[in-house]
């Protein structure tokens, strides 16, 4: 077969049943496909496929040139898979984490800070695939936001109550000439950045994940087990749960948020993984990736984002 394939224009051979006009004959013979079928006298004569090899027929037969079926993650994917670009339009570009169902209708799920900006964005905004780093524009929307859960950033506190309490004492500050005043500041704390997307089309996603396949359910994160996600930057890579009761204050560029009773791994990701689905051994659902550094990633508990969500839980 070997000595075949150095032929011009052979791109595959295999034992199979000889064909004559479209038809199977019942004969074996060594298939040969080639990009296209030229008249012996345009060969050379060292690339004409023999009548017989080793007493074996022959069977010629075109066929496309043969490719690797890889898919570039940061491209316009239909149907759109787990570990995919996406994004809200003024966000760079995150991950497609995986389909999930709200009462029954499948949804997108992943960050809020890919798909809904980070509490900037109104529900009904669009969502692009693959994202805007990616060269997503509108003519790549797959769906429109659906819900999200709004991440408490710390700081000043915008809470009517917390206001009304400190205007009081800084009045009575000012009336006592006392030079101090109080500022309401939030000391709210998150478990989640999560957001989901209702797309146009069922037609346009898939509940498979790239590299993994299709998630086996839902399911705790055990410390010490190994993991893996699907993302947009990285790829397939895998860590180890290394807790599951973190707390951390995480950078969003412009504000700080406190997350609690999140799972940390050891580093699987990179800018752009953020949304990524993170599955157990068992293929089954455990958390949704969301920070990180050199050093670990950070992952929202899957129940904690059903729950927040109001998905289905199956």
């Amino acid at each position: 077969m070997d000595g075949l394939l150095k032929k011009k224009n052979v791109v595959i051979v295999y034992t199979g049943e000889k064909e004559t006009e479209g038809r199977k004959t019942g004969r074996t013979a060594l298939r040969v496909g080639v990009t296209k079928k030229l008249p012996m006298a345009q060969l050379a004569k060292k690339d004409i496929v023999p009548k017989k090899v080793k007493g074996i027929e022959t069977d010629v037969f075109e066929t496309d040139e043969i490719r690797a079926l890889a898919v570039d993650r940061k491209s316009r994917v239909r149907p759109a898979k787990g570990g995919v670009s996406i994004g809200h339009p003024s966000v760079t570009a995150g991950t497609l984490g995986m389909v999930v169902k709200k009462k029954g209708v499948l949804h997108i799920l992943s960050n809020n800070h890919v798909l809904a900006d980070s509490n900037k964005a109104e529900v009904g905004d669009m969502t692009w695939q693959p994202g805007r780093l990616d060269g997503g524009t509108a003519f790549d929307t797959i769906g429109h936001l659906a819900a999200f859960v709004p991440i408490q950033f710390s700081g000043e506190s915008t809470c009517p109550v917390a206001g009304m309490v400190v205007r009081v004492c800084n009045f009575f500050a000012g009336v006592l000439k006392r030079n101090t005043r109080l500022c309401p500041v939030s000391l709210a704390v998150n478990k989640v950045d999560c957001a989901i997307s209702r797309p146009l089309l069922d037609e346009d996603i898939s509940q498979e994940i790239l590299d993994i396949g299709k998630p086996a359910g839902f399911a705790e994160a055990m410390v010490g087990e190994k993991v893996k996600k699907s993302g947009r930057t990285t790829a397939l890579t895998e860590g180890t749960v290394m807790a599951t009761d973190g707390m951390a204050n995480v950078n969003y560029g412009d504000a700080i948020a406190v997350f609690e009773d999140q799972i940390v791994t050891t580093p699987m990701c990179q800018g752009g993984d953020s949304g990524s689905a993170v599955l157990n051994g068992n293929n089954e659902a455990v958390g949704l990736l969301f920070a990180g550094s050199q050093s670990l990633t950070i992952v929202n508990k899957i129940k904690n984002v059903i729950d927040a969500l109001e998905l289905d839980n199956e």
